[in-house]
């Protein structure tokens, strides 16, 4: 259970923690600057890992079944 909560640390480290290694200009990606696009990728991941993490927490399976 645990466990599930260290899957937040993954949108800090991908968004922050790369972020020098990613920092450049060129490729455009969908018309972005890649760094620009990194940071929107990371914003919509954080999104999906949060979603996961909800479905799994075994608490939220006790309020549906109310």
């Amino acid at each position: 259970m645990k466990r599930l909560y260290f899957l937040t640390i993954l949108p800090f480290i991908g968004m922050l923690g790369f972020l020098p290694f990613v920092n450049r200009v060129e490729p455009f990606v969908l018309s972005m600057p890649f760094v620009m696009f990194w940071i929107v990728l990371w914003a919509v991941l954080s999104s999906v890992i949060l979603a996961v993490m909800y479905k799994l927490d075994p608490r939220n399976k006790e309020d549906e079944e109310k």
